[in-house]
């Protein structure tokens, strides 16, 4: 699993990143594919509510959003999620430009994470976000060292995710209430400072010759872990 090395705003944590190859909102599939049409019956007929969004009840809501949200305002919905997000953050390292962080984020949002740490580079590319980032609140800390001191503030544990010396199997490993899920970079896994500030370290255990899986994947795999043990319906 070597590649598992891979709301409220936190004080010393920088937020409103910019971002890399953000695709173009009239040709981005995840606008298009999924949806329903204007709201039945004409303008009468509209929620007089102002979680509503006008312009998508007049045309129709296209966006990859689950039922809960058809035609709300993009604010209405983070709004909403804050009020129920769970207690685990996510921290991706990001001195590769890795094309798993965008997965990371969107598998982040689908399973309710508080809030997506980029640590390192500032720019990640969130192609593979399908927009969720949109909904999702993100972070960025410079180093590992302010990553770190921001943690400890928080009061937030560090679980590093890693196939290294001293990993824990996850059905055995400890994964708090309220703690930082952290990865690592797909291929070198996470850096030697990350394993060095974690105060637990889980790996993925795996049945078949390879000795690491996709850092996106195993993301995903350790989230939903989380969820099922705390997550409530």
């Amino acid at each position: 699993m070597r590649c598992a090395r891979a709301a409220r705003r936190y004080p010393g944590a920088v937020s409103d990143l910019p971002h890399e190859t953000a695709p173009d909102p009239a040709h981005d599939p995840v606008e298009h594919t999924h949806g329903v049409g204007p709201w039945p019956g004409g303008r009468d007929a509209w929620p007089q509510d102002d979680r509503y969004d006008p312009d998508l009840l007049a045309h129709g809501d296209r966006r990859n959003v689950i039922d809960r949200y058809r035609y709300w305002r993009m604010e209405a919905i983070v709004a909403d999620i804050d009020t129920r997000r769970h207690g685990f953050h996510v921290a991706i390292e990001n001195w590769q430009h890795d094309m798993n962080i965008g997965s990371i984020v969107r598998s982040a949002n689908a399973f309710g994470a508080h809030t997506v740490h980029i640590v390192g580079r500032r720019r990640w590319n969130r192609r593979g976000a399908m927009v969720t980032d949109r909904y999702q609140h993100v972070e960025h800390h410079p180093d590992i060292a302010a990553f770190a001191q921001w943690a400890d503030a928080a009061g937030l544990p560090i679980i590093a995710v890693d196939n290294v010396a001293g990993a824990v199997a996850l059905p055995e490993a400890d994964l708090p209430q309220r703690c930082v899920l952290m990865f690592g970079q797909e291929g070198p896994g996470l850096s030697p400072e990350a394993v060095a500030v974690a105060s637990g370290i889980v790996e993925i255990t795996q049945y078949g010759s390879t000795r690491s899986i996709n850092a996106g994947a195993a993301a995903a795999v350790v989230m939903y872990e989380w969820c099922r043990r705390w997550a409530r319906p």
